[in-house]
């Protein structure tokens, strides 16, 4: 069977994304220097093996794409002539990098300008991949592959909620939205970065709430949730591509009902 241009378009990210763990891996659980690129969400840390991994896969995407545009966490935006586009975060979870943990990974989505398409999620320590595209979310490690479901949990009472970090809702608003999506839940998990998404892929996890978040945080894991059956989506039900607030659950019915707590109803 000849392979979809979506398909080939995941093998080449998860290529990308396994190159560039040459960059990173000599970095983890060694010492590293650490900038603070500071900002609204206060310590923000970067270092060497983020922007070395961004600027391998900005080769690969250059060597093989160069009309797509590029836009990357560390290096920023590159137009290009055609609709299609690459988001990167070389390692989403620096802070778990710099503390030796492992929920960190390298994120890739191509956006064919309307929505993102296809999504990788890579986490070179463990070699553990999950790839979307095609309306299938995948994990892969060695030469296992598995698709990927999330389950059904339309009760609030039976969910368990992920966020990285509850301090990220600060406003009356985001302690309103956070409420409204635990409370009365089975079990509240914190930390996680993109892995609280890539748990509920998996149907791990019912509920991801997140605020402040940026294009690159969000495009690779769009398509990852809802290839597996999930909904992610802003608080008020829209897209939620470009980053800010974030809802992903794994059954369309939670979310529904989340949404309406949200607002009020």
């Amino acid at each position: 069977m000849t392979a979809t241009r979506d398909a080939t378009y995941a093998e080449f990210a998860l290529a990308a994304a396994r190159a560039a763990a040459g960059a990173i891996l000599p970095h983890f659980r060694a010492p590293i220097a650490v900038d603070d690129k500071g900002g609204a969400r206060g310590y923000d840390p970067v270092t060497e093996a983020d922007r070395g991994a961004e600027d391998v896969i900005r080769q690969a995407i250059r060597r093989d794409y160069p009309d797509h545009g590029i836009e990357g966490e560390e290096r920023g935006v590159e137009a290009g002539t055609v609709p299609q586009s690459w988001v990167i975060d070389p390692i989403d979870g620096t802070k778990s990098f710099i503390l030796g943990q492992l929920h960190w990974a390298t994120l890739i989505a191509l956006n064919d300008g309307t929505r993102p398409v296809v999504g990788v999620v890579h986490q070179p320590y463990v070699d553990e991949s999950f790839v979307a595209f095609d309306g299938v979310s995948e994990w892969r490690r060695h030469d296992q592959r598995r698709r990927l479901a999330t389950r059904r949990c339309p009760r609030i009472g039976d969910a368990m909620v992920a966020t990285t970090d509850p301090r990220h809702f600060v406003s009356q608003r985001q302690m309103h939205a956070w409420h409204a999506a635990t409370d009365g839940v089975r079990l509240v998990r914190y930390g996680g970065d993109c892995y609280c998404y890539t748990q509920l892929a998996m149907g791990l996890t019912d509920i991801v709430i997140e605020t402040g978040l940026q294009p690159y945080d969000v495009q690779a894991l769009i398509p990852l949730i809802e290839n597996a059956g999930g909904v992610m989506t802003n608080w008020t039900g829209g897209s939620c591509q470009r980053g800010g607030d974030v809802l992903a659950c794994g059954d369309p019915a939670l979310h529904a009902e989340i949404l309406r707590r949200i607002a009020g109803q």
